[in-house]
C-alpha cells in the first residue's frame, strides 16, 4: 500500500501538527512575562529585546539550511530533532540563572522551531495527494492561530497561577517527551507497515546534486523569488506589526487599556485562523491559485492604505475590521506552499519553502525595527502622527508582496499539477 492511501496518513499529519501547534504556543510566550525578566534579571529593554530577537533571527537564519538537509536526507528526523532542541530550549529557560542562558535558550528555540514548519510541509507532500494538499496546508494556519492564541491568555493564567518557571518547565517537559512519540509514529511504525521505500531512497541518492547546484538555480528562479516576496509582504507585515507595535498602538492612539489593546490583537488572530482554512478549501474547489491568492494581496495591501489614510486617531470600529481582514489575508499565505509545492520537483520543494518562509520572518524582523525609527523622528506627544506615518512601511512591504505574487507562474504550476495527478 502507497503511503498517500494509507488511513495511517492520519495519524502522521495528526501527530507532526500537534508538535507543530506546541511549538508555535512558545513563540510568542515570553512575551507575556517581559516586566517579570526586567525584575528577576535587573536587565534592560534592550536585552530583552536582544533575548526576543535571537530566536526570530535564528529562524529566519536557518530556513535555507533547514530545507536543503531535509530535502537531502528526508524530513522525519528533522521534525523529531527540532521537537526536542524547541523542548530542551524550554526547560533550559525555565532553569536559567541569569540572562546569558535565557538568550541561549531562545537561540535553541528559534534553531528548533526553524526546522518545524519545512519539514511539515515535506511530511503532507510525502504523505497526501496534491489536492489534499491546499486544504491541509490551510488548516495548518488554523492550528497556527490556534496555537497564537494559547500564548495569550491561557498561558498568562497559567503562568499567574503556577509561576513563570513551573509553566515552561512543563512545556519543555512535553515536547522532549513528545520528540520520542514522534520517532514512533514517523519512523518506527511505517518500517514495519510500508516495506517499498528502500528503493525510492536509493535513487534519491543516486540523483543527489551539490549544495551550490541547488542554491545557484533556486536563486536564479522567478518563481522561487515570487514566493518569497508573497510571504515577505503578507506574512511579515502581519505578524511585524501585531507582535510589536500592535498592542502600544492600541494603548497610545486609541487609549485602551493593555488588557483591552491585547484583546485588539486577538481580531487579528481571529482573521488568521478563518482566512487559512477557508481560502484553502476555496482554492481546492476553484483550482485558481493565482487568482485568489492576487486578490488577497490587493485586499491586505489596501487595507493598509485605508488604515494610514483614516488619520493619526481613526475610529475603533475601523481598526477593529482592518486588523481582523490583514489577519485574515495572513491566513492566505499558505498558497505560497501550494505555489512551492506545484512548481518545483519534490527533492527540491524542502529549500524552496524554507526560501519563501525566510522571506516571511524576515519581514517581521525588519518591519519593528523601522516602524520604531520612524517613531522616534516624532516626540512623545506627537507619537500620534508617528504611528499614522509608520503605517508607510507595512504599505511597502505589502506591496512587494503584491509584486510577489504577480511574478508567479500560473502556467508551469498548472502543468506540475497535471503531470502530479
Amino acid at each position: 500500500m502507497k503511503k498517500q492511501e494509507s488511513g495511517y496518513r492520519w495519524v502522521v499529519f495528526g501527530t507532526a501538527l500537534f508538535a507543530y501547534f506546541l511549538i508555535v504556543s512558545q513563540r510568542t510566550a515570553p512575551g507575556l512575562i517581559t516586566d517579570q525578566l526586567m525584575k528577576d534579571f535587573h536587565v534592560s529593554a534592550s536585552i530583552i529585546g536582544l533575548m526576543s530577537s535571537i530566536q526570530f533571527l535564528a529562524y529566519a537564519g536557518l530556513q535555507i539550511p533547514a530545507g536543503l538537509l531535509s530535502d537531502r536526507y528526508g524530513p522525519n528526523r528533522f521534525l523529531i530533532l527540532g521537537t526536542l532542541l524547541t523542548g530542551l530550549g524550554s526547560l533550559i529557560y525555565s532553569l536559567a540563572p541569569n540572562e546569558y542562558i535565557i538568550i541561549f535558550s531562545r537561540f535553541l528555540v528559534g534553531t528548533g522551531d526553524a526546522t518545524i514548519f519545512v519539514n511539515l510541509v515535506l511530511i503532507l507532500n510525502q504523505w497526501f495527494k496534491a489536492n489534499e494538499f491546499v486544504r491541509l496546508i490551510g488548516l495548518i494556519s488554523l492550528v497556527a492561530g490556534l496555537g497564537s492564541l494559547t500564548a495569550t491568555v491561557p498561558f498568562s493564567m497559567w503562568i499567574s497561577f503556577s509561576g513563570w518557571r513551573t509553566s515552561f518547565l512543563s512545556i519543555g517537559i512535553i515536547l522532549v517527551v513528545f520528540s520520542y512519540l514522534l520517532y514512533i509514529v514517523l519512523i518506527l511504525k511505517p518500517k514495519k507497515i510500508f516495506i517499498d521505500d528502500s528503493e525510492e531512497k536509493k535513487r534519491s541518492v543516486r540523483d543527489r546534486e551539490s549544495v551550490w547546484t541547488v542554491l545557484r538555480r533556486m536563486f536564479s528562479t522567478r518563481q522561487a523569488w515570487a514566493t518569497f516576496l508573497c510571504h515577505f509582504g503578507l506574512v511579515g507585515t502581519y505578524i511585524g506589526f501585531i507582535g510589536s507595535w500592535g498592542v502600544p498602538y492600541g494603548i497610545h492612539i486609541l487609549g485602551l487599556s493593555i488588557s483591552d489593546a491585547s484583546l485588539l490583537i486577538m481580531y487579528g488572530l481571529f482573521g488568521a485562523m478563518i482566512g487559512g482554512p477557508f481560502i484553502g478549501w476555496l482554492t481546492s474547489r476553484l483550482n485558481a491559485i493565482k487568482k485568489i491568492y492576487t486578490l488577497i494581496h490587493i485586499i491586505v495591501f489596501f487595507s493598509w492604505i485605508v488604515l494610514f489614510l483614516s488619520g493619526a486617531k481613526p475610529p475603533f470600529i475601523i481598526v477593529v475590521f482592518l486588523l481582523f481582514i490583514i489577519g485574515f489575508g495572513s491566513g492566505a499565505s499558505s498558497l505560497t506552499f501550494a505555489v512551492v509545492r506545484e512548481s518545483f520537483p519534490m527533492k527540491e520543494v524542502g529549500v524552496v519553502t524554507g526560501f519563501a518562509n525566510m522571506g516571511g520572518f524576515l519581514s517581521a524582523v525588519l518591519l519593528p525595527i523601522v516602524f520604531g525609527n520612524i517613531l522616534d523622528l516624532f516626540p512623545q506627544h506627537s507619537m500620534n502622527i508617528g504611528y499614522h506615518y509608520g503605517f508607510t512601511i507595512p504599505i511597502l512591504f505589502s506591496l512587494m508582496g503584491f509584486i510577489g505574487v504577480l511574478l508567479i507562474k500560473e502556467e508551469k504550476a498548472k502543468k506540475t499539477v497535471l503531470s502530479a495527478t
